[in-house]
């Protein structure tokens, strides 16, 4: 009875002393950051920004600022946004001259033609992606048959099904 005993302690003292020793021996997989560590929208320079124009934007609504002066600050935070966002997100490619870039820009003898939003027209930003008013990307190639704005790099046009002419 004795050696049964002795025989039960070792095996649960041994399965006690596995548990504890497991967590040591075996490697943990790698935890993901938590999410405090990352830091909020409103403390990164693009946040600030974004912020700063929805500010002015309340102002001049509820009259705190003149037209002038929101103009003046909106051309100054988008220009701050825009070169944050940049900093986040360098994907612009640099082209030659009479070549198309990934992001629809048509570079001709060194200079940007104006972007075309499908639903807000012609915007005043050159180097745009998508569109500052609705969101929408951006296209400088229209359709000739419909009109329809057409992706970079397209063949045909989503709206007639035309081919594209160059």
């Amino acid at each position: 009875m004795i050696v049964v005993e002795a025989i039960l302690a070792l095996m649960v003292g041994g399965a006690a002393l596995s548990l504890i020793l497991m967590p040591l021996l075996r490697p943990t997989p790698e935890a993901p950051a938590p999410a405090w560590d990352l830091p909020e929208l409103e403390e990164t320079r693009k946040g600030q920004a974004l912020l700063a124009l929805k500010e002015i934007d309340f102002d001049l609504a509820t009259g705190k600022l003149s037209d002038a002066d929101h103009a003046l600050l909106k051309h100054k935070f988008t220009a701050e946004a825009v070169a944050a966002i940049r900093e986040d997100a360098p994907a612009v490619a640099v082209v030659s001259a009479g070549t198309v870039a990934s992001v629809g820009t048509v570079i001709s003898a060194g200079t940007a033609k104006l972007q075309a939003c499908p639903t807000c027209g012609p915007r005043p930003e050159s180097d745009a992606i998508f569109c500052s008013t609705c969101g929408r990307l951006l296209s400088s190639h229209t359709c000739a048959g419909c009109g329809v704005a057409m992706a970079p790099g397209a063949k045909f046009c989503e709206g007639c099904g035309r081919p594209a002419t160059a």
